[in-house]
């Protein structure tokens, strides 16, 4: 089973300070096998990118910059690839990412599977490469059958795992997964896992990214109105639920989207006993 940990970019010095702590924190405890790193809508974030990915490198753990087609040209990921390379950073999370307001059309790079086989070409097998799966579809997909066939692609174009978007709805991952096998995808399917700590920010983030959020769980979200203890409690108990389902039934792995911080990710973790499970992919 893997476990790891997305982080995003911090835009101030008490934030690096915090990301600082939160990455202490969970690699004491939980040692992930790696970390990534988001890439801001347009490369607005590659600078901060690059510097949390060499902070985390620089302590000896595995670390996975994003890089998006969005604004990218092949001279410009080629020298991202080649700076990740100078580092010695191993991993890559290939996206083909979303259009910023403003910015009317993709750069040279327009869907991800062509994303990965640059990397492919450039860099050969240097890089273990990462894509998005999406189990309950892309919102700007045609339909759900031309999205997994897109991830089919991806997977196809070199990709070595995924991982998906988050979803608190079990069934939606096994049949993706099930359905992406069936169309001859033998690499893992990593389980991404947004904790609940704010329910404003979470049905916002899934409002804007199509993650469905189950009735059952919108309510009682809603119900507890600014109870910020209740909400978490409740997030908890979800979480480690939809884990527990998804360790039973054989997902090879969980990608926490920690927003940057440890605590529902330390006790997710806790109450699932992930601290003594093994740090492998199991295919």
């Amino acid at each position: 089973m893997e476990l790891s940990v997305e982080f995003f970019p911090p835009k101030t010095p008490e934030g690096e300070s915090k990301l600082h702590l939160v990455r202490e924190r969970l690699s004491e405890s939980l040692k992930p096998a790696f970390y990534s790193v988001t890439f801001g809508a347009g490369g607005s974030t590659q600078s901060g990118t690059l510097k949390v990915v060499s902070d985390i490198h620089a302590t000896g753990a595995a670390v996975a910059p994003h890089l998006s087609c969005v604004g990218s040209s092949r001279e410009s990921v080629r020298e991202m690839l080649k700076q990740y390379q100078a580092l010695g950073v191993k991993r890559i999370v290939a996206l083909r990412g979303d259009l910023p307001s403003g910015m009317g059309q993709y750069g040279e790079f327009h869907h991800a599977n062509e994303l990965v086989e640059f990397i492919r070409t450039e860099t050969g097998d240097w890089f273990h490469i990462d894509v998005a799966a999406y189990p309950e579809t892309h919102p700007q997909a045609r339909s759900p059958a031309t999205d997994i066939d897109f991830f089919v692609q991806k997977m196809k174009a070199g990709a070595n795992s995924a991982v998906t978007q988050y979803f608190y709805n079990s069934d939606a991952y096994f049949r993706f997964v099930d359905e992406a096998y069936e169309l001859g995808v033998t690499q893992p399917v990593i389980a991404g896992i947004m904790p609940i700590n704010n329910s404003t920010q979470l049905l916002r983030f899934s409002d804007a990214c199509g993650a469905e959020i189950p009735r059952w769980i919108r309510l009682r979200l809603q119900s507890y109105g600014d109870d910020v203890a209740s909400i978490r409690a409740f997030g908890e108990e979800v979480v480690t639920d939809l884990c527990d389902q998804l360790l039973t039934a054989g997902a090879p792995g969980l990608h926490f989207y920690s927003l940057n911080q440890a605590d529902a990710v330390l006790a997710i973790a806790d109450n699932l006993s992930l601290d003594r499970l093994p740090r492998q992919i199991r295919q």
